[in-house]
């Protein structure tokens, strides 16, 4: 593992989605890490395989992994670090993509580091990875109404997305798909600097890195 490379040029190399498998989870808000990457496996064009050894999904694309922890949310660094630890991949080069309950949906946002706030899947790849030097792309689940209060929750979180609420889901996926793909090719700091705008439409070549 590279020392020299600093992370806001680096180009990821493992992209974690976050999620909980299985029917019973699919298309609901906390499953989105697991949306964007498997939008991203079919826009690459790779498919996954199940790594019983390892806990995971994996997707082999031309400068990388795509990966979806089956260890459940709580656990999913387990599966992060022992395919960092396999393939030599430094933690910077691991870009975490998951659901946050503090920005509306329909946002995005790219950052470097950071603390868990509270998502145990994150605290798991804190936890697992040695620390919060990892780069990550949130994504925004609140209601309309703002952060859930309460036992709302996890109502909230573990609920499907709404008829209305769709169309919005599948723009932002899309437009997290050109974030990862840009960050891919041009490095983190290039598609921090394009994809954190508030505009939710950006237009950006797609190429496949």
């Amino acid at each position: 593992m590279s020392e020299a490379v600093p992370s806001s040029v680096a180009i990821p190399r493992l992209i974690v989605g976050l999620g909980n498998p299985g029917r019973d989870y699919e298309d609901t808000r906390h499953n989105i890490g697991f949306m964007v990457v498997d939008a991203l496996a079919s826009q690459l064009q790779v498919s996954w395989t199940v790594e019983k050894r390892w806990d995971c999904a994996l997707a082999k694309f031309s400068t990388g992994w795509l990966l979806k922890p089956l260890t459940f949310m709580n656990g999913s660094g387990e599966a992060a670090s022992t395919v960092c630890r396999f393939f030599k991949i430094d933690p910077r080069e691991v870009l975490a993509v998951y659901d946050d309950v503090d920005l509306p949906l329909g946002t995005l946002r790219l950052r470097m580091n950071g603390s868990a706030a509270g998502h145990n899947g994150v605290r798991s790849l804190i936890s697992h990875l040695g620390g919060e030097d990892f780069p990550r792309l949130k994504m925004g689940i609140a209601a309309a109404q703002g952060r859930p209060a309460g036992d709302r929750m996890v109502g909230h979180v573990l609920g499907k997305f709404s008829a209305d609420e769709k169309p919005l889901v599948q723009s932002v996926i899309q437009r997290a798909t050109e974030a990862v793909r840009s960050a891919l090719r041009d490095g983190l700091e290039a598609a921090m600097n394009l994809y954190n705008r508030k505009e939710e439409t950006v237009n950006q070549p797609s190429q496949i890195p």
